[in-house]
């Protein structure tokens, strides 16, 4: 864990873009029930606008003496609004009792290996005007967490919060229809949206049929954009043009992209958000990029490198480095440099089965997806293939 953060000093930062500009005001921390764990940061409550929004925590790169830097990409400008059993550390918690004294201060910490920051501790005190507020003593949260229980759901919820998405998934399927969508309803978006990408599209329809329109566009934002898009392409056109217009455009455009394409074809089963850089980048850049805790593993594996702009779909498509190559090359090394051009690119209406082939030919864990003019759209990874080949319930077997 990183060094503890205050509740109290972080609601006066400022909110910056991932340039430094700043785009508003932090004011809160939302925090998820835990019982006697450290309670998990769902995001925080910032000022854009003159208007209250919520800042999902996984959006969030830094927070240090000049603010809240995001990672990149734009924000959710709709109002804020807290859900049941949500806790604000500094609209609900603080001035909670603890025997004899109060909580006058919470305590953030970010945890490195999975990029995830949890409410750790609290500062406790006598009441009184924030400006004289002295510290008694520092509390764990195993101490204090328990004192704000919600209830046996949201423990409940807490625990699936710890297990694999996979695993959660194999418990909701066994719950009554009525329990999935409580559960749901409770879950924070991000793991709702990782438990959907484990179930297959009948079955993460009728979880979705529970939830209002703003919160499933919410959930579908979260999800990797081929999944999101296996999921709309089942739902009637009027629901899945209603979603799509709900969502954050940054969101919904490589979506809308991918709808474009059969399901059956390398340009349906793509991720169309590889990770590309250009040519000049160096080996040490590279390194950066793919040690982040939000790259996906299978994409993890090799960087495409193009002509700019860098985003899909980007320039002249030039070739990729794999991870090995990375390893193995000086950090000062130019991608362009040390690219390998085969297997070469497919187009986007390539069938399935050609696309396996390609894979399987060339040892390969991701082949790149090209337009008729060179440029790159997106790419088919060995575990996209994976999910359209084999029978509806192997998620299932698997686990047996």
């Amino acid at each position: 864990m990183s060094s503890p953060i205050y509740a109290s000093r972080l609601a006066r930062l400022p909110l910056l873009a991932a340039d430094g500009s700043p785009i508003g005001s932090v004011s809160d921390v939302v925090i998820a029930p835990s019982g006697p764990s450290p309670a998990r940061v769902l995001g925080f409550v910032a000022s854009v606008q003159r208007r209250n929004i919520f800042l999902n925590a996984a959006r969030v790169g830094e927070i240090d003496a000049t603010g809240v830097r995001l990672r990149s990409g734009t924000i959710d400008v709709r109002p804020f609004t807290q859900r049941p059993g949500e806790q604000l550390a500094v609209g609900d918690l603080f001035g909670q009792r603890v025997g004899d004294d109060f909580i006058i201060d919470v305590a953030i910490a970010h945890e490195t290996a999975t990029g995830t920051w949890f409410a750790v501790q609290a500062a406790l005190g006598p009441r009184g005007a924030l400006r004289r507020r002295r510290i008694s003593r520092v509390a764990e949260w195993s101490e204090i967490g328990p004192l704000f229980d919600a209830g046996p759901e949201y423990a409940e919820v807490a625990e699936l919060r710890q297990m694999h998405a996979a695993d959660v998934a194999e418990r909701i399927r066994a719950l009554p229809l009525e329990r999935r969508h409580k559960l749901a309803e409770l879950m924070d978006d991000d793991r709702l949206a990782d438990l959907l990408e484990e179930l297959p599209e009948d079955e993460q329809i009728r979880i979705i049929e529970g939830l209002d329109l703003e919160r499933t566009a919410h959930v579908l934002e979260e999800m990797e954009p081929d999944d999101a898009a296996d999921l709309l392409g089942e739902l009637p056109e009027t629901t899945r043009h209603q979603l799509l217009a709900a969502m954050d455009e940054e969101e919904s455009t490589p979506i809308r992209r991918l709808l474009l394409y059969a399901d059956d074809t390398a340009g349906g089963l793509m991720t169309p958000e590889p990770i590309t850089l250009p040519r000049s980048a160096s080996v040490a850049e590279a390194l950066a990029v793919v040690r982040e805790s939000s790259v996906p593993v299978e994409l993890a594996s090799q960087v495409f490198v193009v002509d700019p702009p860098t985003s899909t779909p980007t320039g002249r498509y030039l070739g990729y480095v794999s991870i090995q190559r990375l390893l193995r090359e000086a950090p000062a090394t130019a991608l362009g440099d040390c690219l390998f051009t085969e297997p070469e690119p497919v187009a986007p209406d390539l069938p399935l089965r050609d696309v396996a082939g390609r894979l399987a030919a060339y040892d390969a864990l991701a082949v790149p997806v090209c337009d008729n003019a060179g440029r790159l759209v997106g790419a088919v990874t060995v575990d996209d293939v994976l999910d359209h080949v084999l029978p509806e319930d192997w998620r299932r077997r698997a686990r047996r």
